[in-house]
């Protein structure tokens, strides 16, 4: 089999990407290791930047998120038992989030490919990025024991932290950095109706918390725990009373509760690879870069480079030009970086950190009482969680 572009992985970076070069009469196929339905198990990211929903109206993708998405123009930041909001709208000159769950955003992507007719193989084996450092590369795979190899003229790796695409770089030509927090979150997910209609961080002395939804009676919820800490110690009634502890006390007499339909415990750790290209081997999303959850950016990162990357094939099979191949780590990078940036300082923000002196304590404590007293810091804030511009 031949294409024009490989891509390995067929999450949301993958989906988006294969669609946007079939709009521009692009041929892609994507090979996937897992099967559609263990794709779409993966509970994820639900706070979608208007970059990234702008996208997905280019495809012709987003009927339903426009549906049953949630519109939010503010988030909430408690401490010191108050609740304050920043009012992204007000802010950002009209800009705004979107909560809408990534496994729907995944589902209509597989929709919408199946319905253009678009190629994904699931379920292959043994995948692997080959001779990518030359003019002909391909991905080998297998598929019901048997060997299959796709040729073409460029690989996109879109499989995330752990795949083979970051993998298969040349060592020696790859620059890691790297922070691992000493924490994790335990989240639930629970068909209760949320406690507020816009997020609420929380960072008191028992901990970060976040409330958060996927919908108007799924909610999302988090508290911060120990690396240590086993799931199986966690009893739904556990969790609720954790969570209520570390919120304010009309939030806490507002929390409804019900019983967890998915329950995980997930580190925090910022991650970043540099480059982001070798030879025709180009890398997006999670393969390239991790953020902590707590400024909401994995997603819309991946967008962002799936944005970046789609521009730069279309330019070449268009018009011959490689100007934006030869920019396209550079480019994106830039963005990563500021983003990581911003998840890096809302979690030192935000979280108890065990080793953290008395002095540091208090001065995450003035850090928070600043942020919300000034117009200015908050717009700050504003303008980064709703998301820097491509």
């Amino acid at each position: 089999m031949r294409t024009q572009v490989a891509i390995i992985g067929s999450g949301p970076a993958g989906l988006l990407l294969g669609q946007l070069l079939h709009k521009a009469g692009i041929d892609a196929v994507i090979v996937e290791r897992r099967s559609r339905d263990h794709v779409l198990s993966r509970i994820r990211a639900g706070v979608l930047e208007s970059g990234t929903v702008g996208l997905l109206d280019a495809i012709g993708a987003s009927a339903r998120l426009h549906e049953e998405g949630l519109r939010h123009d503010g988030v909430e930041l408690l401490f010191g038992g108050r609740r304050h909001r920043i009012d992204l709208s007000r802010l950002t000159g009209g800009r705004h989030v979107t909560v809408y769950g990534q496994t729907q955003m995944t589902r209509d992507l597989m929709d919408h490919r199946a319905a253009s007719g678009g190629v994904t193989v699931y379920e292959a084996d043994d995948v692997e990025p080959r001779d990518f450092d030359g003019g002909k590369p391909f991905v080998s795979y297998r598929k019901g024991g048997v060997a299959h190899r796709l040729d073409c003229d460029f690989i996109a790796g879109c499989d995330g932290f752990h795949g083979v695409s970051r993998a298969s770089a040349p060592e020696n030509a790859i620059k890691t950095f790297e922070r691992v927090y000493p924490f994790g979150w335990l989240g639930i997910l629970a068909d209760v109706p949320p406690v507020s209609h816009e997020l609420i961080y929380a960072g008191e002395a028992r901990g970060f918390a976040l409330c958060s939804m996927r919908s108007a009676t799924r909610s999302r919820y988090y508290v911060q725990c120990g690396l240590d800490e086993r799931i199986e110690d966690w009893s739904d009634a556990r969790f609720w009373d954790e969570l209520r502890a570390r919120l304010d006390p009309a939030s806490a007499e507002a929390l409804v509760t019900g019983p967890s339909i998915e329950k995980s415990i997930a580190p925090l750790r910022s991650f970043v690879c540099e480059p982001m290209r070798f030879g025709r081997l180009f890398l997006a999303g999670d393969a390239a870069h991790i953020v902590p959850p707590t400024g909401a950016k994995g997603l819309n990162l991946a967008a962002g480079d799936v944005h970046y990357l789609s521009q730069a094939l279309i330019e070449h099979f268009r018009e011959g030009s490689d100007a934006g191949l030869d920019a396209y780590s550079a480019r994106a990078l830039a963005r990563v970086w500021k983003a990581e940036r911003f998840s890096w300082h809302l979690t030192s923000l935000m979280h108890h950190f065990p080793e953290n002196s008395p002095f540091e304590q208090r001065m995450q404590r003035a850090e928070l009482d600043y942020l919300v007293s000034s117009d200015h810091a908050m717009a700050a804030l504003a303008e980064n969680y709703v998301g820097l511009p491509y």
